[in-house]
């Protein structure tokens, strides 16, 4: 597909819980990457009662951290869409996946919520599930955690390397999105090699 014809991304979207027990967990990877992006960006977020999120502008683009705990992270995305006249096919959402190994990307423009409660009710609220998405691998739990221990836990110090290195190609995969198309970020990021360490 000529990229030129491809959908442009207006809404970013990073998924996340508010609060301070949960900064620095795997489930908050998405915020992680929307504020790197928005660092690099120069611009900063605000938090909005209007559309219980916290939003960023830039060069026609929307940001957006959605501040209604994961489960319920369709409600403010679908408000700020709607209001900003914003299809489906032009957000990106950016969130963590616990079936990729720790910083694998994987780019697709829709499919099912892949057991991810966020991207569920952000499925439901739209409508849809052709809505592009940024899946950040976390990894898998380990040995007696449950699932939901693991995605509410920090990374830890061994990780922070890995974790550093792919938040900054999961904003470069982002920018490469909005500037060439999603098929161009699939084909570029999806099909990277593992590092050889």
């Amino acid at each position: 597909m000529d990229p030129a014809s491809q959908p442009t991304i207006r809404l970013i979207v990073g998924l996340g819980n508010p609060g301070r027990e949960y900064v620095n967990t795997r489930h908050n990877v998405g915020f992680m990457i929307l504020d790197k992006l928005a660092s690099r960006k120069g611009i900063s977020f605000q938090a909005s009662r209007k559309w219980d999120a916290e939003v960023a502008s830039h060069e026609g683009v929307h940001f957006c951290k959605p501040m209604s705990y994961m489960n319920r992270s369709g409600e403010p995305l679908t408000a700020i869409s709607h209001f900003y006249k914003v299809l489906a096919s032009e957000i990106l959402v950016v969130l963590d996946d616990v079936a990729l190994p720790l910083g694998k990307l994987r780019i697709r423009q829709g499919g099912s919520a892949g057991g991810h409660n966020g991207l569920r009710s952000i499925i439901e609220q739209l409508g849809t599930q052709e809505v592009p998405r940024l899946r950040f691998g976390v990894g898998a739990a380990e040995g007696e955690k449950t699932l939901t221990d693991h995605v509410l836990g920090r990374f830890g110090r061994e990780e922070t390397a890995v974790l550093e290195e792919s938040v900054d190609r999961a904003v470069a995969a982002i920018n490469l999105a909005r500037e060439s198309g999603i098929e161009t970020a699939m084909n570029t990021y999806n099909q990277k090699p593992e590092n050889k360490a």
